[in-house]
């Protein structure tokens, strides 16, 4: 397990000043959540530790190749640009890169709606409380779930959401079972369930979900109907 962030790892000062690897940013819809459809400015920080098997942005994860350093002033300043209000942090991994969590409080002081897409391996404790985390737990498909920072699920907020990628019955079977355990149906904003894209067919997940009335949010990646599945910066 990587270390975890804590108030006494995290970047202090101006983070307009910080370094950043960024993969690219981007201005397009949110694809997913409780804003599907919404105007977004994404950023995409390059880099992340996980390799799960259904990754669709394979090209933002090696440290080695790839990525362009940005300070977050530069950041700020395309953020600007584009002119949207909602800001969500992608990846990769954002929250690898611990620059961040000064510049998303920055954010937030500033007005925008900040949202971070987190992987669920690295703590989420540390994030300003007026962040809203949109948090994966990862399923056994994925080959990472024993990457899975188990705490995340008690340092959830009500603004939060929690997100299940499903590739076969026995991942929904995991995800059913940890969507009682820890009573997120009743904790954060939104418990949502989509499908590997490709590798089961929505009606199959729509079924268990009924069958099981279980207090979740069926999903589809809005961004892969409009734009095809590989289409970068969308």
């Amino acid at each position: 397990m990587m270390q975890q962030p804590t108030p006494t790892t995290i970047p202090t000062g101006d983070p307009l000043g910080l370094p950043f690897v960024v993969n690219e940013i981007f201005h397009s819809i949110q694809g997913e959540g409780t804003r599907a459809g919404m105007p977004c400015t994404f950023i995409r920080l390059h880099g992340c530790k996980l390799r799960c098997t259904w990754c669709d942005t394979p090209y933002a994860l090696d440290t080695r190749v790839g990525g362009t350093v940005m300070t977050g002033a530069e950041i700020l300043r395309e953020i600007e640009r584009i002119g949207t209000n909602f800001v969500e942090f992608t990846g990769g991994e954002p929250l690898e890169q611990w620059n961040v969590f000064p510049l998303l409080r920055l954010l937030c002081d500033r007005g925008y709606t900040v949202a971070v897409e987190t992987g669920g391996h690295v703590s989420i404790a540390c994030l300003d409380p007026r962040v809203i985390t949109i948090m994966d737990v990862k399923c056994p498909d994925s080959k990472m779930d024993s990457l899975n920072y188990m705490a995340n699920l008690d340092a959830l907020r009500p603004q939060d959401e929690v997100k299940f990628v499903i590739a076969s019955r026995g991942d929904y079977e995991f995800a059913r079972d940890i969507v009682h355990r820890y009573d997120l149906g009743n904790r954060v904003q939104a418990v949502l369930m989509s499908c590997v894209f490709g590798s089961l067919e929505f009606v199959e997940l729509v079924n268990w979900i009924l069958e099981d009335r279980l207090p979740v949010r069926f999903q589809l990646q809005m961004h892969k109907f409009v734009w095809s599945p590989e289409t970068r910066g969308v």
